[in-house]
């Protein structure tokens, strides 16, 4: 049957309507100057340049040298992976809730595409102090802990492939150092969790474990994080153990999901 003609919603915003249709722009037609998103949108050229401002804070665009923007990360990752990231989202919820009601800090789930990480759920502390949902974010794996987690499981091949140099050529300063990488993944591969003091963002730090299939293959980290000035590394282990657990009942529920 027909779908029914879209109307628009009896009282649209139209800042919302501006950035849906700028992030439909680029990754359909691949970049576009400020001035062109203007004209298409029919707005100025002001407007315009807030509006992918915006998208490329939240990681849906990427500006280049030559003022062109393009897809960034979020709208390369759409195609990630959907049927894993729908199951996991919901499955995980309930389980991160737990946690940050154990942990009292903020709990995310994050899945690896390529270089980058995304946040695919967080679940924010009550306290004052606290980490801010990262939810829908992305960053670069090798800064990340759950990041670092899943490119650990990767072959060297993999690794290799992962971080070619011609995947750089046109950002060779955002490319990790392989063999630093190399080394510090197969201490993470011996240790089981990782643990990021701000090297993802300043005043942050995180500790983060895998999230496992039934068939053991790595599809995503699960990680807290807290402001540094709270974190004590006397409370490490605990933390370890309080994220194994929550990965364990995540997997079990996962695995339900899996069976025909």
């Amino acid at each position: 049957m027909d779908k029914p003609l879209k109307t628009p919603p009896p009282y649209p915003i139209a800042s919302v309507d501006h950035a849906l249709r700028a992030a439909t722009m680029l990754q359909m037609e691949g970049g576009a100057t400020v001035s062109q998103v203007a004209e298409r949108l029919g707005v100025a050229r002001s407007t315009a340049h807030r509006v992918l401002g915006m998208l490329v804070y939240r990681d849906f665009a990427v500006q280049g040298d030559d003022r062109v923007y393009r897809a960034g990360p979020v709208l390369e990752l759409a195609a990630h992976s959907r049927s894993l990231v729908s199951r996991l989202r919901p499955a995980a919820l309930p389980h991160l809730r737990r946690a940050v009601d154990v942990l009292d800090e903020t709990v995310n789930l994050i899945v690896r595409a390529g270089d980058t990480a995304r946040f695919i759920a967080s679940v924010e502390s009550a306290q004052t102090l606290r980490v801010g949902s990262r939810e829908g974010m992305v960053f670069p794996a090798h800064r990340t802990t759950a990041g670092l987690l899943l490119l650990a499981e990767l072959t060297e091949e993999q690794l290799e492939e992962v971080y070619a140099p011609e995947r750089y050529r046109d950002r060779p300063g955002e490319r990790p150092d392989l063999p630093q990488l190399r080394a510090e993944l197969a201490k993470l591969r011996r240790g089981g969790f990782a643990v990021n003091r701000e090297r993802s963002e300043r005043g942050l730090t995180a500790v983060g474990v895998t999230v496992r299939d039934g068939s053991g293959a790595a599809v995503a980290g699960l990680s807290v994080s807290m402001p540094s000035v709270r974190y004590d590394p006397h409370r490490l282990q605990s933390l370890v153990a309080v994220l194994e657990a929550t990965a364990r009942a995540l997997e079990a529920d996962l695995a339900e999901t899996e069976q025909p």
